[in-house]
């Protein structure tokens, strides 16, 4: 049987809102070192990650919406348009929960297949922040981010009350089927916490611990 490369699971995350250069130096430099799948930052950093990870296969992903979900459509696909053109590889945005709550599916879905199309050919991942969500809400939402052509739903931003559970993890599989990824992210902590949220179904890991979950 092939070996699992747990690397390749994880997005190396710093989203904090004093984050300095150097620190996100750090993080690409430490991504480099483990090959990881991803560096996770706030689209300010894009250029920076770009210049810091040339010649690895380290890709940049960026959030969009963060962390509140509530701005605009408009303002969303323009901040996609922006960081494809910036060179982000990923994106990951955050859901209108409110829109969700309406019961505006049409809305939340409307607005996912706006940013996809604004994507293209990148990677989009549906953060639907579980946390605020009925187990009825997160089934919806992860329905919508499908029909919609999203890549990946995505448990969490790690800004509200708590970060991916395994149950959580596990529904969104159960719900989207075998072929969608789904990205476990936030107080995902240990070596052991990982292993346990990629045997429920879990195909990527956000995490600001990235070395420590190798270890």
């Amino acid at each position: 049987m092939e070996e699992i490369k747990y690397n390749k699971f994880i997005d190396n995350t710093l989203l904090k809102q004093d984050a300095t250069d150097a620190a996100i130096k750090a993080l690409c430099k430490e991504s480099k070192e483990y090959d990881f799948k991803s560096v996770c930052v706030n689209p300010a950093y894009i250029r920076l990650c770009k210049e810091e990870l040339k010649g690895s296969d380290v890709l940049v992903c960026t959030v969009i919406g963060f962390p509140l979900g509530s701005m605009t459509t408009e303002a969303k696909v323009f901040e996609t348009d922006d960081a494809i053109a910036k060179g982000a590889d990923e994106i990951d945005m955050v859901i209108n929960i409110s829109r969700l709550k309406e019961h505006d599916d049409k809305y939340v879905e409307d607005e996912i297949r706006l940013i996809k199309k604004a994507c293209g050919n990148h990677t989009l991942k549906v953060i639907i922040e579980c946390c605020l969500l009925t187990e009825e809400e997160k089934v919806r939402a992860c329905l919508l981010a499908k029909n919609a052509g999203a890549d990946f739903v995505k448990t969490s931003t790690g800004f509200s009350i708590h970060g991916a559970t395994i149950e959580d993890v596990k529904l969104m599989r159960e719900t989207v089927g075998p072929l969608m990824g789904v990205k476990a992210a936030g107080g995902v902590r240990t070596h052991e916490e990982m292993v346990e949220m990629v045997k429920v179904g879990a195909t990527r890991i956000g995490t600001s611990s990235g070395a420590k979950l190798m270890k």
